[in-house]
């Protein structure tokens, strides 16, 4: 069974950073496409960044320029690295694993709260 544990969530005031991680069981993040997604309340679901087998990266263009996703392949884990928060970055961020026809496995999720 595949599990999908995020960490690193919490209360930072606005133009501060947070690393979130994300650590997997039973797959491996440099086998598959992987993500970030957030989503707040009332709101859909939205994509953050992605991460290719190849490396290859996606960002929203929100995040553009203050957000990095990376992973640590001996540790198979994924990152997210927030910079320059603002108070609209307040939400519950998910990893994800994608699969052919979209997510095919989500985390549980990590509260972020940016405070003005």
């Amino acid at each position: 069974q595949v599990q999908l544990v995020e960490s690193g969530g919490g209360l930072v005031q606005a133009g501060g950073s947070l690393r979130l991680s994300c650590t997997a069981s039973t797959i491996v993040f440099s086998s598959n496409t992987a993500g970030w997604y957030r989503q707040t309340p009332g709101k859909q679901r939205e994509l953050v960044a992605t991460l290719t087998s190849g490396g290859v990266t996606n960002y929203a263009d929100s995040m553009k320029g203050r957000f990095t996703i990376s992973r640590d392949n001996r540790k198979n884990t994924m990152y997210l690295q927030m910079n320059s928060l603002k108070p609209e970055d307040t939400a519950v961020y998910y990893c994800a694993v994608l699969g052919a026809y979209g997510v095919a496995y989500w985390g549980q999720g990590t509260e972020v709260t940016v405070s003005s």
